[in-house]
């Protein structure tokens, strides 16, 4: 099951959907990597426990938007949608 399922239906276009939708899981990817880069800039090697955790979060959270960033993409692209 993915950390960050999909938006509750607003009636809003599924292109336009899903645009929020990359949109939204930018923004959590940043996050994450934001915690990630405090961890190694503030509090590293001291706090090592947390780097599995946090670069885990950190993997998935870039992965959800990678995944919703291709899909954009090919819906994108016309006559490439089977």
């Amino acid at each position: 099951m993915p950390m960050w399922p999909a938006s509750e239906d607003t009636g809003m276009s599924d292109a336009a959907e899903l645009d929020r939708e990359v949109r939204r899981l930018k923004r959590i990817a940043s996050e994450w990597a934001g915690q990630l880069h405090d961890l190694v800039e503030d509090r590293l090697p001291a706090a090592f426990h947390e780097l599995p955790e946090i670069s885990g979060k950190t993997y998935e959270a870039c992965k959800a938007w990678a995944d919703a960033s291709a899909r954009l993409k090919q819906a994108a692209t016309p006559g490439e949608n089977p």
